[in-house]
């Protein structure tokens, strides 16, 4: 009676996991639609194709994390290329929404955006670095869902199309623009000081 053989090294190795894999994939298409979506902005007036890019685009960014954790396929290359095309998508939108003034989107607002995202980035590099957890906060989550919430209600408000079936609401939908830009800039520097502090006592000694 023969000994059973021992299984190849290959056969024991644990599955690594593939960066080219189908979250990093979802992520990476949503790179190539944040670019279609500004090139409508800025060559079209098809504000209602424009918002429609910009919910699938952002609705990929709930699907790609979540078949991440699902399937175990977290990798590398997702931790670095998910947050970017976020803040493209994010941050590209509104840069090319301050040209048109009847957006509602000012350039200060794009400035505390933009500013608050590389700030917190370059903070968030430099704890993980030292084995400091950096996770996102409840303040960061909300300011991510404002944020979306922003710019197609600033995209909808420069289709005549749109306007034309608000019909009397027009006006009330305008409040509604304007409040929500509003909220979106406090709880962009809400949540940036709160990280700002936050990584300020993790890097306290202990």
């Amino acid at each position: 009676m023969t000994a059973p053989t021992a299984k190849s090294s290959t056969e024991n190795a644990a599955p690594v996991n593939s960066p080219w894999n189908v979250p990093n994939a979802i992520t990476a298409s949503r790179l190539v639609l944040t670019l279609v979506l500004l090139a409508v902005i800025d060559r079209t007036n098809w504000w209602l194709t424009a918002t429609i890019l910009f919910i699938v685009a952002a609705l990929t960014d709930a699907l790609d994390g979540y078949l991440a954790r699902k399937w175990n396929q977290k990798t590398t290359l997702g931790r670095i290329l998910d947050p970017f095309v976020d803040k493209v998508l994010i941050g590209g939108s509104l840069i090319f929404l301050t040209a048109i003034p009847a957006s509602g989107v000012t350039a200060w607002l794009t400035f505390v955006v933009i500013a608050r995202e590389m700030f917190i980035t370059g903070l968030r590099s430099m704890l993980e670095q030292r084995g400091i957890d950096f996770s996102a906060q409840l303040s960061g989550k909300l300011k991510m869902v404002l944020q979306s919430v922003a710019v197609p209600v600033c995209l909808l408000s420069l289709s005549p199309e749109f306007l034309d079936w608000l019909g009397s609401w027009n006006t009330g939908f305008a409040l509604f623009r304007t409040g929500i830009l509003w909220a979106t800039l406090a709880i962009t520097l809400y949540s940036g000081i709160e990280y700002t502090w936050r990584a300020w006592k993790l890097s306290q000694p202990q």
